[in-house]
C-alpha cells in the first residue's frame, strides 16, 4: 500500500514537471540567441567568406539583440573551421559561412572528421557570384586567347593563385588548364585576401577568383581581368567578355556562399536565422555594397540537399580533374 502510494506520488511529480521542462525548452527556444553567436569563417579575414560574413552580421545583431562575432579559422581548405561546427552544441548559437568549395572537399579528402550530410544544417544560401580570370598586369596577355598562347609557350613556369587547396578557383582552373590543354603551377593561400596580395605582388601571374574581392584591384590597375566565369557578361565589367565566348564553349565558373549550423539544432531557430538572414540580404544597401545583382535570398531546394550541390562547369565527381589536385597544400 506503501509502496503503491509512494509510486503514485512520484509519477503524479513526473506529470507535474514534464509541462514545465517542456515550457522551459519553449522559453529557450523563444530567447535565442541568449548569448553570443559565433559565426566561424574557415578561411582568412579578408576573403569572399569572411567579407559576407562581416556584412551581414551587424544586421543579425540588429534582429536578435545578440553579438555575431565572426571567428576565422583558415587551414586545411576550411576543414579545421567546418569541424568546429560540425561538433559544437545544436543550438544554433554556432554558424558557419562556407563557399562552393564545401562541396568539393568531400571529393578530393577521403577521410574527413565530420560528415557533411548528417553532422551539418543549411540554413540559407546568401549569395553567388562569378568568378573573374585575372593576370599580374605583367604578363602579356589581354585576353584568355592570349594567356593561353603565353602559357603553352612556358609550360609549368606559371603559377596560379588558390584560397588553398580543394577551393573552387583550385578546382575551376585544373578544370579550365585542362580543357584548355596547359599546364600552371598552383600556390594555395589560406584564404582569398592572402591569394589576391600574391597575385598583385606578382608572385603568382594567374588566378579565378569572385568579383567581390577582384573589382577594386581591377579598377586600381594592380591585376587585369581578362574573362568572366559567368555564362552571361557582368553588367559590371559589360566590356570583359566570358570564358564561353572566348573559345570555350559551355564553360561556367560561379561561387556560391551560404550559412550553415550544426545538425541537431531546432528547426525554428534555424527558420529564424533563415528568415532574419533573408531580410538582410533584401536591403538595397548590403545589396549595393555587395556589387551583387545575383540570388540574395534562401533557397530551399539548395537547404535539402546542400551535401550534393555541384557547379554545372565545376564537377567534383571527375576523376581525371580531381587526380591533378594536390591538396596536401604548399
Amino acid at each position: 500500500m506503501i509502496e503503491a502510494y509512494r509510486t503514485r506520488s512520484v509519477l503524479a511529480v513526473f506529470l507535474l514537471m514534464a509541462p514545465a521542462a517542456l515550457g522551459a525548452a519553449d522559453a529557450r527556444a523563444e530567447i535565442y540567441p541568449n548569448r553570443p553567436v559565433r559565426l566561424i569563417v574557415p578561411f582568412a579575414a579578408g576573403g569572399l567568406n569572411d567579407v559576407v560574413a562581416r556584412l551581414i552580421g551587424p544586421s543579425l545583431e540588429r534582429s536578435f539583440g545578440q553579438p555575431f562575432i565572426v571567428e576565422n579559422r583558415p587551414a586545411a581548405s576550411g576543414i579545421v573551421g567546418t569541424d568546429a561546427t560540425a561538433k559544437a552544441t545544436p543550438d544554433g548559437h554556432t554558424l558557419l559561412m562556407v563557399a562552393s568549395s564545401f562541396t568539393v572537399v568531400p571529393a578530393t579528402h577521403s577521410k574527413l572528421p565530420y560528415d557533411p550530410e548528417r553532422d551539418l544544417a543549411p540554413i540559407a544560401m546568401v549569395a553567388k557570384n562569378s568568378l573573374l580570370f585575372l593576370v599580374n598586369p605583367k604578363v602579356p596577355a589581354n585576353s584568355l586567347a592570349q594567356f593561353v598562347a603565353f602559357a603553352k609557350a612556358n609550360p609549368g613556369k606559371l603559377n596560379y593563385a588558390s584560397p588553398g587547396a580543394a577551393t573552387q578557383t583550385h578546382l575551376v582552373i585544373e578544370l579550365f588548364s585542362r580543357k584548355a590543354d596547359i599546364k600552371l603551377q598552383h600556390i594555395p593561400y589560406r584564404g582569398g585576401a592572402p591569394a589576391m596580395t600574391a597575385m598583385v605582388a606578382g608572385e603568382t601571374q594567374f588566378t579565378a577568383i569572385s568579383t567581390l574581392l577582384s573589382l577594386p584591384q581591377i579598377q586600381t590597375g594592380a591585376l587585369r581581368a581578362i574573362a568572366t566565369g559567368s555564362l552571361s557578361r557582368d553588367a559590371q565589367l559589360p566590356d570583359l567578355p566570358t570564358v564561353a565566348e572566348q573559345g570555350f564553349p559551355g564553360f561556367e565558373a560561379i561561387q556560391w556562399i551560404g550559412l550553415l549550423t550544426t545538425a541537431g539544432t531546432p528547426k525554428d531557430i534555424i527558420e529564424r536565422i533563415n528568415a532574419e538572414l533573408n531580410r538582410a540580404l533584401r536591403d538595397p544597401d548590403l545589396i549595393a555594397h555587395c556589387h551583387r545583382s545575383q540570388e540574395l535570398d534562401g533557397d530551399s531546394a539548395w537547404r535539402k540537399h546542400h551535401g550534393r550541390v555541384m557547379l554545372r562547369a565545376t564537377n567534383a565527381n571527375d576523376s581525371e580533374v580531381t587526380s591533378r589536385m594536390d591538396c596536401t597544400g604548399r
